[in-house]
């Protein structure tokens, strides 16, 4: 973390040979520095999601069994268009994806999960933007971590907003022997969360250590790549994403070196 860091010109001759090779790689290293010193908890994390636009436009767009309308925009005028029926040309891999009051885009979705000690990433990966990804890359991230944790009877927790308040997502951690520190959504309905989990000392402190893993998405995409990505391909966009997160890991791993020496 000392070394003089890179000019861009010498970034931009070494990205695509970082990103042919496996980004998981270099971020598993950034991760055993931080076990190294202590930054990580191991046992308490948060999970969320966030969307990455794609490197493709909306005319790109177009039905797949190739019989556009009569003026070759593929609908992009006067029809409707679905991920079943359209596909970008320019990245097949995209989905047309929107979110509460956003514009529908062409995107992506990336996933982190966080150690709650220091806000850390200690996973990431990109998926297909739909309506399930958040929950079932929440349950593969969270799966890892459990079975990374040496004594069983250790208790692990996770949280999360109100996105992932659903049954079947509850139910999948307890059976991970997860505890779930998920926001509790009650408009209009019953949270799958219990009260009795609910009113513990552990899941407000979960709910507001969950807040830093933001800090994560907004370094992504104010000073990293991952705003609108200029590569296309799922697998091209996963591999960015995991380096961009290694790269805001080793800038929090900075300042916590700074202000948090560990003592010897």
């Amino acid at each position: 973390m000392d070394d003089e860091v890179w000019v861009p010109t010498v970034f931009t001759k070494n990205r695509q040979r970082l990103i042919e090779h496996d980004a998981i790689v270099a971020f598993n290293e950034v991760i055993n520095t931080a076990e190294k010193e202590r930054w990580l908890s191991g046992e308490h994390f948060s999970v969320d999601g966030t969307l990455i636009q794609a490197w493709a436009g909306h005319k790109s767009f177009v039905r797949k069994d190739g019989d556009d309308d009569a003026d070759g925009t593929g609908g992009f005028r006067g029809e409707k268009r679905s991920n079943e029926t359209h596909e970008s040309k320019t990245d097949p891999d995209s989905r047309l994806f929107r979110e509460g009051k956003t514009a529908s885009e062409l995107r992506y979705m990336g996933h982190t999960l966080t150690d709650n000690r220091h806000g850390l990433v200690v996973n990431a990966m990109v998926t297909y933007a739909d309506g399930y990804a958040e929950r079932e890359a929440a349950k593969a991230m969270i799966k890892d971590a459990r079975q990374a944790v040496a004594d069983p009877k250790t208790e692990v927790t996770l949280g999360a907003d109100k996105g992932y308040d659903a049954a079947e997502f509850i139910e999948e951690l307890q059976r991970l022997k997860v505890a779930p520190h998920v926001a509790q959504n009650k408009s209009g309905r019953s949270s799958a969360v219990s009260d009795e989990i609910a009113k513990t000392e552990g899941y407000a402190l979960s709910q507001r250590k969950r807040k830093l893993i933001e800090q994560g998405f907004g370094w992504a995409k104010f000073v990293g790549p991952i705003r609108q990505v200029m590569v296309r391909g799922i697998k091209k966009v996963d591999q960015l994403f995991v380096l961009t997160m290694a790269a805001y890991n080793l800038t929090r791993m900075r300042t916590l070196a700074e202000l948090r020496p560990v003592a010897m």
